[in-house]
């Protein structure tokens, strides 16, 4: 067993190398190193906790260890880069449901000696806990659903829907007031329990009214709730480490959340209030216009004529796993003397920073990938930008038409150079179900097929 003082110094340790690993995640060159600070503070945490004295069954320690370990190790190994988002929804609903079952432990324990005004805290860090385990739980569930296209990614707006979720808080904090009075006499079950299904029908209708467009900042917003959901369950278990892991986490989180809902010109309470651009008064234009295809050939003169050159990576790349095709066909254009670069909007792909994370998968190097505010002005210094399977980041209609589903929010605006080159399976729409302007435009050239295939008959055609 450890003394006290030495697991607080563990705890301590633990702390500030999660400290650096937020920090070192914040940044493409020092990711790595962050993950390692993350993975060695865990484990230190893991091994103070074990041998804290707070554990009285190790058999049943080191058999739930190997399970979750196991089942860790799989995921890890089976699963693909596409499938990320939906991993990490499915995981924030599993730090949520750890939340309401520690609250409903700690609520039926019976060995408690707590009383008076420590008890009656000590039942609302139970009711906030459980509160937050289960929005965070349901919603990940849906959103887990909305991005594995198990559920349609269309907003579900259910008539006066604000309204249904202010009587569900009021309801919620009605019940509060039931919980803490029958808590009193050692009983609330039954307030716990109605509050727990309000939360978990809160959970779901929130997340369905979120449209696909949104869903980058739902699962930020997922991230930041698993935090506070797991800084409750530190107070409930009176475990400093908790608090703070669970605060570093919920405040990075909502404040990621901010940032992208900054960078998409969105209230982030409108984000959680329904369906992204829900608001708009009538109906979007009709794309209309004649499509300019173009094969893999012409594709490679034009990148061979060009001396400044933008890609713009989207989920289409994850889905045809183009990434290293695409490090291929950089590096043979920038020993040509050409300038590449790689144009990133803060909600491409599925997840925050999913582009970011392909591209470093493939080695391109760091310093040619520039976020959407660094390149905006540019745009008519590029010869040629090629679109890998994205749509909604390079629509002209959230510019220039104001019923459009997203109008209002900032995309890279590739039009404005000479040639835009757009990677498509198809001319089907993308996640937020939103025509696109910019297949019809003049110097828009379509190249159909799956994006990997295509990528590389241009490196082949380049090499000649």
């Amino acid at each position: 067993m450890m003394s006290q003082s030495l697991v607080t110094m563990c705890y301590i340790v633990a702390t500030i190398l999660f400290i650096l690993s937020l920090s070192g995640l914040s940044h493409q060159e020092t990711s790595r190193r962050g993950n390692y600070y993350g993975m060695l503070g865990m484990a230190i945490a893991i091994v103070a906790t074990t041998f804290s004295g707070a554990v009285n069954n190790y058999v049943i320690l080191i058999f739930a260890l190997l399970i979750g370990g196991a089942i860790g190790t799989k995921l890890a190994l089976k699963v693909q880069m596409t499938q990320m988002p939906e991993l990490v929804a499915i995981m924030h609903s599993l730090v949520g449901m750890a939340a309401v079952l520690v609250g409903y432990a700690n609520f039926m324990d019976s060995t408690s000696t707590i009383s008076g005004v420590e008890k009656t805290i000590h039942e609302v860090e139970i009711y906030i806990g459980i509160f937050i385990g289960a929005v965070t739980f349901s919603g990940s569930v849906i959103a887990f659903g909305k991005l594995s296209e198990k559920i349609s990614g269309k907003p579900l707006l259910l008539p006066a829907r604000h309204w249904l979720n202010l009587g569900l808080l009021i309801a919620t904090i009605f019940l509060c007031g039931m919980f803490l009075q029958q808590a009193e006499a050692g009983s609330g079950t039954i307030p716990l329990l109605l509050m727990t299904a309000i939360a978990l029908a809160f959970g779901v209708h929130m997340v369905m009214a979120i449209g696909g467009a949104d869903m980058p900042v739902v699962v930020s917003m997922l991230n930041s709730y698993s935090g506070w959901a797991a800084a409750a369950t530190g107070f409930m278990l009176s475990n400093d480490l908790l608090i703070v892991t669970g605060a570093l986490v919920g405040s990075s989180g909502a404040i990621l959340s901010y940032i992208m809902c900054r960078a998409m010109n969105r209230h982030f309470l409108s984000v959680i209030g329904g369906g992204f651009g829900t608001a708009s008064g009538g109906e979007a234009a009709v794309v209309e216009g004649e499509v300019h295809p173009i094969d893999a050939e012409e594709t490679a003169r034009l990148l061979m004529d060009s001396k400044n050159i933008m890609i713009i990576p989207g989920y289409g790349m994850a889905v045809a796993q183009a990434q290293h095709t695409v490090n291929e066909i950089t590096k043979f254009l920038r020993d040509k003397g050409k300038k590449v670069g790689f144009g990133i909007h803060p909600v491409a792909g599925r997840m925050p920073g999913h582009m970011n994370v392909l591209l470093a998968e493939a080695k391109v190097p760091y310093d040619i990938v520039y976020e959407m505010d660094e390149i905006n002005e540019d745009w008519d210094k590029v010869d040629v930008s090629i679109v890998i399977g994205a749509n909604d980041i390079v629509n002209p209609s959230a510019l220039d038409d104001p019923n459009s589903p997203i109008a209002g929010m900032p995309v890279l605006e590739c039009w404005k150079g000479d040639t835009t080159i757009v990677m498509k399976r198809s001319m089907a729409s993308g996640y937020a179900g939103v025509g696109n302007p910019l297949f019809v435009k003049d110097n828009t050239r379509m190249l159909f097929g799956d994006a990997n295939k295509m990528l590389q008959e241009v490196l082949k055609a380049l090499k000649g």
